[in-house]
């Protein structure tokens, strides 16, 4: 890797996204998720991502309301939909997650959800970081979006 304060959100962003019709239930957007290993779907109306739904949307939101499992996913996602550009850097999505205290951003294109990036993705590119980058990303993105959940703060 060259280098990667460089890097763009379309480098290191996930493809392969999960789409659901606002209408369907909650219990068939989780099982949706369960099957397809994701932990994040995106809420389109009329053709347009209005919403984002997480795992955590289902631990915190389903329980914590009591909801039915017949109940319009619409209810419990996340909206408006937060995103980025699939131009911007990997360091400007970082910012972003710490900002709005968010760990999944859908990646849009032409009003089109083309990918996600995550805060997993972003830890995963220190991996093949060389020194120097690794302490960049560290500090100006990584320390950032887990700044919420540190014991130390």
């Amino acid at each position: 890797m060259n280098n990667a304060k460089n890097m763009t959100i379309e480098d290191v962003m996930t493809k392969s996204v999960i789409s659901v019709d606002a209408s369907i239930t909650i219990n068939e957007a989780s099982k949706m998720m369960e099957d397809t290993k994701v932990g994040a779907i995106i809420v389109i109306e009329d053709n347009i991502p209005i919403g984002i739904v997480t795992d955590r949307d289902f631990t915190v939101k389903v329980v914590a309301h009591a909801y039915n499992i017949t109940t319009p996913i619409k209810q419990i996602m996340s909206s408006p939909l937060l995103s980025v550009d699939s131009d911007e850097s990997v360091r400007f999505a970082a910012e972003l997650m710490h900002e709005y205290g968010v760990r999944k951003l859908p990646v849009i294109k032409n009003e089109q959800v083309v990918g996600i990036i995550t805060a997993t993705d972003i830890v995963n590119l220190l991996a093949v970081c060389v020194e120097e980058d690794m302490r960049d990303m560290y500090f100006h993105s990584v320390a950032k979006i887990f700044s919420n959940y540190s014991p130390y703060n």
